[in-house]
């Protein structure tokens, strides 16, 4: 099944950049096929580098070490370092986005430069198993380099979405169609790239989730948590996601409100059928994951310390949500 699942990524992946170099073709010929592959190459190498401070910074996400006196937070880090370690992984940076919609994502070019953010929603709403569920689904999206990929795919999908725009105002010449075959390619490449870029998130989180349940030793927690956090986020709008929504496959559930199951535009499973599949792997043999004992230390490469931190380390009375 791995194997079939990451054939399948490779197709799509590939459809995807067919698709983007035959755009660029009926809007420039072969000159533009080339200009169109030259802004991928620079596109992919700016979010091959730059991918995971972006979204961190786009979703104001604060180091977890800022909240390390809140007990839900430090079982997190300590519960999320020991399932590194026990994937095989080397620690990655913890994060913390201080919003009701309980959700989590990872992002980052590699394992070795890697983060993990959940919100403090889903750090409130579950127990500390499902919440260690969650984490060791996001770290086997970090070992089965999601991250990169879903990365490569969002930055070819805009492009396509660019080069469109090109071919409508630009149009393409009477022999290649003229203003109809233009607004076709306007119109239906973006669709097209969507398509290929939800299907690709798709097969990765079906992936993650076993892979997930496999660091865990046990599905049954991250089902548990899947059924409990997919409702509640449809009904709490996250509006950084709603305004770019190409950043919604990173989730662990779909963080727009009213998109549901595995239709064509979707950019997650149904949870029903990821429960179903999850529950299939019980009885794996693997030994169980067990909490961590102790409460973790801040490490220096958690972050620096937010102003409402080094307040409190002042006396002062914090204003913070979790103070």
């Amino acid at each position: 099944m791995p194997i079939l699942n990451h054939t399948k990524t490779f197709m799509l992946l590939a459809a995807m950049t067919a698709l983007f170099g035959g755009v660029g073709y009926l809007v420039g010929g072969v000159t533009g096929m080339m200009i169109a592959f030259v802004i991928a190459i620079g596109l992919n190498v700016f979010s091959y580098w730059n991918s995971d401070s972006i979204v961190l910074k786009a979703y104001r996400a604060k180091p977890a070490a800022d909240f390390q006196n809140n007990t839900k937070v430090s079982a997190y880090l300590a519960d999320t370092r020991k399932l590194a370690e026990r994937a095989g992984l080397p620690e990655p940076k913890i994060y913390i986005i201080e919003m009701d919609q309980p959700n989590a994502f990872a992002t980052g070019r590699n394992p070795d430069n890697a983060a993990v953010v959940a919100t403090t929603g889903l750090l409130n709403m579950l127990e500390r198993d499902e919440v260690a569920g969650v984490m060791a689904h996001e770290l086997a999206h970090i070992k089965n380099r999601d991250t990169l990929t879903m990365t490569v795919t969002a930055t070819i999908a805009g492009a396509i979405g660019l080069l469109a725009n090109f071919a409508l105002f630009f149009g393409g010449g009477r022999d290649r169609g003229g203003l109809i075959a233009s607004l076709a390619i306007a119109f239906l490449a973006p669709i097209a790239a969507s398509v290929v870029q939800m299907a690709i998130s798709r097969a990765r989180e079906y992936e993650a989730d076993k892979s997930g349940a496999e660091i865990l030793g046990d599905p049954e927690p991250l089902a548990r948590a899947l059924a409990k956090i997919s409702g509640k986020a449809e009904l709490m709008p996250d509006r950084t996601t709603e305004a770019n929504q190409s950043m919604a496959h990173m989730f662990i559930v779909n963080p727009l409100a009213g998109q549901k199951g595995d239709s064509l535009f979707s950019t997650h499973p149904a949870t029903q059928n990821r429960i179903e599949a999850l529950m299939s792997l019980k009885g794996m043999g693997a030994g169980a994951f067990q909490p961590a004992q102790s409460s973790p230390q801040p490490r220096p490469d958690d972050g620096q310390v937010s102003p409402w931190v080094a307040a409190r380390r002042k006396g002062k009375r914090s204003s913070g949500p979790w103070g």
